[in-house]
């Protein structure tokens, strides 16, 4: 019988920023929302599961958009072994992510930055390129 294998693309059709905070998640939410002006929930807890390695839980917070959404991850989280594991282990040094898909392309991605990086909270909010990232597929939690 012959086989057919299917090989799907991820579209990463979204924005990146990499903050790096001391702060508590919901502190950060709270940083992001009054900055930004956003209203960013908690949303249940991300199971992501490895082939290789024991499975990570993420918390997230969300917010819709009618054309996209906004969503903050947090990149350090203990797996089930009770390690501590990053959602993308080369970027150790950030703390949170925050993905902005926006298909109208009225959110400026760089004005968010610029914004948070003004905030006492946050150290630091860099812009990533989501095409170099080696574990970009973690990321795809929606």
């Amino acid at each position: 019988m012959k086989k057919a294998k299917l090989f799907i693309e991820p579209a990463f059709d979204f924005e990146l920023l990499g903050l790096v905070s001391p702060v508590k998640d919901y502190k950060m939410a709270w940083a992001i929302n009054q900055t930004l002006g956003l209203n960013l929930v908690r949303s249940e807890e991300i199971f992501i599961e490895f082939l290789s390695s024991p499975s990570l839980e993420i918390s997230q917070y969300f917010l819709s958009l009618p054309h996209g959404f906004v969503q903050l991850l947090k990149n350090k989280s203990l797996n089930s072994s009770q390690q501590l594991a990053y959602l993308i282990p080369e970027l150790r040094n950030m703390d949170y992510f925050l993905l902005v898909q926006d298909e109208t392309e009225e959110i400026d991605i760089s004005e968010f930055a610029s914004q948070l990086a003004k905030n006492p909270l946050i150290q630091s909010a860099v812009r990533l390129d989501v095409s170099k990232l080696k574990s970009k597929e973690n990321l795809l939690t929606y």
